[in-house]
């Protein structure tokens, strides 16, 4: 087959000469200052509470917790639990290593883009990736996702120094620790998020398309073995624990949100995304169209942005997306490890736009500036929804806690609706805000989260904990029901009345949650 190789053409400097490392550096401190700007608003939400408990487990009992639940999240779990230990528990706290894995993730992106396409190409992908929607949610949450972004891009960046001639001028030791290196990383990656192994496919068709040499390909095929290999006992104990996740098979497929859930956040962010991504691509096209009326290239060839950035973005994801519909197991915020190269992709177009519409270096230079302040804010509206006090799933735990603080007095019993989804317990809110319970007696616990083989607490029901003369010198509840727009659930109430405790009047209201007073 004829392939033509993709020109790079591009205005500016080239990277090397404005310093790389320092445009990384720059654009990964920006990135982490803006993840980390706000993030403790937003309540923790129930993927968080997860998090946290497991981390503030012994690690005997966390290990005992991973081989019934969670074992796809374990190695996250444990790097949490020494994290939280220097850095204490706040939302906070706990949000910070995600922020410092976005920074790593747009340091990378910068140096990809700036391989090929110079010190401009480096800043507005470095921008572009500082204000992308999952980038931008994925910093400021308690979750593997953004370490997954950061691993993957440093991932291809090697695989790119490698296969591009840089580690050619190492001995062939150093290759091989090289390799090895590679090799580890994804393995590591894969044990933050098992679907990060699907990367794989994108270094493997990028190796494919740059015609690399029969010993990088060996390299590259030795290293990707030992790396699913090791996955073994993972991906064991992921399919013994898949009833986690088998709520995604009830949940209704709307294409409107794969178009701009994925990446993008919102509508109004996806519609010029995807446009720049398809001015992007569309050079490549227009090449392929004209393949017949070049003559093929034999050779190596070297990766251009545009390619390996395609690679990284459509093949995982669509290879996730097709086994979903064999069995579902995939939800939007799994691709976050594809994240890097949609801005990858969004800042090529950004460029291309300009070359479009500059007639001369400087009207480039204006139209490409001018492209990428009109993205920036398109951006903003969706980073400030990202960090209002309900923006991670509705959680209003701190508002809970809060209420709590002011209302209740030491002593009194607090009493949480069992009926709710896992995720969204209110009991939650005493684990994930402890200040503003401080006294308070919780009546129903029969499992503490720590002595439990799932994350949460185990509790028992108002009449079980009165068999249990949990309620004996308990003169005023706190009743914490779930109210989401009105529908109020009603769990526990019907018994606290048996029991002789009354409605005051007294009640609170907040975002998705009421807190009833009962006395007797």
């Amino acid at each position: 087959m004829t392939v033509l190789v993709e020109p790079e053409i591009r205005a500016g400097q080239p990277l090397r000469a404005v310093r790389p490392w320092t445009i990384a550096l720059i654009f990964g401190v920006t990135g982490t200052v803006l993840c980390a700007l706000f993030s403790w608003v937003p309540s923790l939400w129930g993927d968080e509470a997860a998090t946290l408990l497991s981390a503030k487990r012994p690690v005997g009992s966390l290990l005992g917790m991973l081989t019934h639940v969670d074992a796809v999240h374990g190695l996250y779990y444990l790097l949490m639990h020494g994290w939280i230990r220097l850095a204490g528990e706040s939302a906070f706290a706990v949000r910070l290593p995600s922020a410092l894995a976005v920074g790593a993730a747009v340091a990378a992106v910068t140096l990809i883009a700036g391989r090929r396409g110079g010190a401009r190409a480096a800043i507005v992908a470095g921008v572009v990736a500082c204000v992308l929607p999952r980038l931008t949610y994925a910093g400021e949450e308690a979750r593997s996702y953004a370490f997954t972004a950061a691993a993957s891009a440093w991932l291809t960046l090697l695989l790119l120094w490698l296969i591009d001639g840089g580690g050619r001028r190492l001995t062939p030791g150093a290759r091989r620790l090289a390799w090895v290196l590679y090799g580890a990383g994804m393995a590591a990656t894969s044990y933050l998020f098992l679907y990060s192994i699907t990367l794989l496919v994108a270094h493997g068709v990028l190796l494919l398309a740059t015609r690399a040499s029969r010993a990088t390909l060996r390299a590259w095929a030795l290293t990707s073995a030992a790396a699913v290999i090791s996955l073994t006992p993972l991906a064991v104990m992921a399919f013994l624990e898949r009833s986690q996740i088998s709520y995604l098979g009830s949940t209704p497929d709307d294409p409107a949100i794969w178009y701009y859930f994925l990446w993008f956040g919102m509508p109004w962010v996806a519609i010029p995304a995807w446009v720049l991504i398809g001015l992007a691509l569309w050079p490549a096209w227009r090449a392929w169209r004209l393949r017949g009326s070049v003559p093929s290239v034999t050779g190596p060839r070297v990766a251009s942005t545009r390619l390996v950035a395609a690679t990284w973005l459509f093949l995982p994801t669509g290879l996730m997306l097709l086994v979903n519909l064999v069995y579902p197991m995939y939800t939007g915020r799994y691709s976050t490890f594809a994240a890097p190269a949609a801005a990858l992709l969004v800042a090529e177009g950004i460029l291309v736009f300009g070359r479009l519409i500059g007639s001369d270096v400087r009207r480039t230079v204006s139209a490409t500036a001018g492209t990428t302040i009109v993205f920036v804010a398109l951006c903003v509206p969706v980073y400030v929804e990202e960090r209002g006090p309900y923006a991670k799933n509705e959680s209003d735990w701190a508002e809970i806690s809060a209420a709590m603080a002011v209302n209740a007095k030491p002593g009194d019993a607090v009493v949480f609706d069992e009926s709710a989804r896992p995720s969204q317990r209110p009991r939650l809110a005493m684990r994930t805000y402890p200040s503003g319970f401080a006294g308070l007696r919780d009546v129903t616990l029969e499992t503490p989260y720590y002595r439990n083989t799932w994350w949460g607490d185990r509790a028992y029901s108002v009449v079980q904990a009165e068999a249990r003369d949990r309620f004996d010198g308990v003169d005023r509840v706190w009743m914490i029901e779930l109210d989401v727009d009105g529908a109020q659930d009603t769990w526990g109430l019907a018994e606290l009345r048996a029991l002789g405790f009354d409605e005051t009047g007294r009640r609170m209201t907040t975002h998705r949650s009421a807190i009833i007073e009962l006395t007797r």
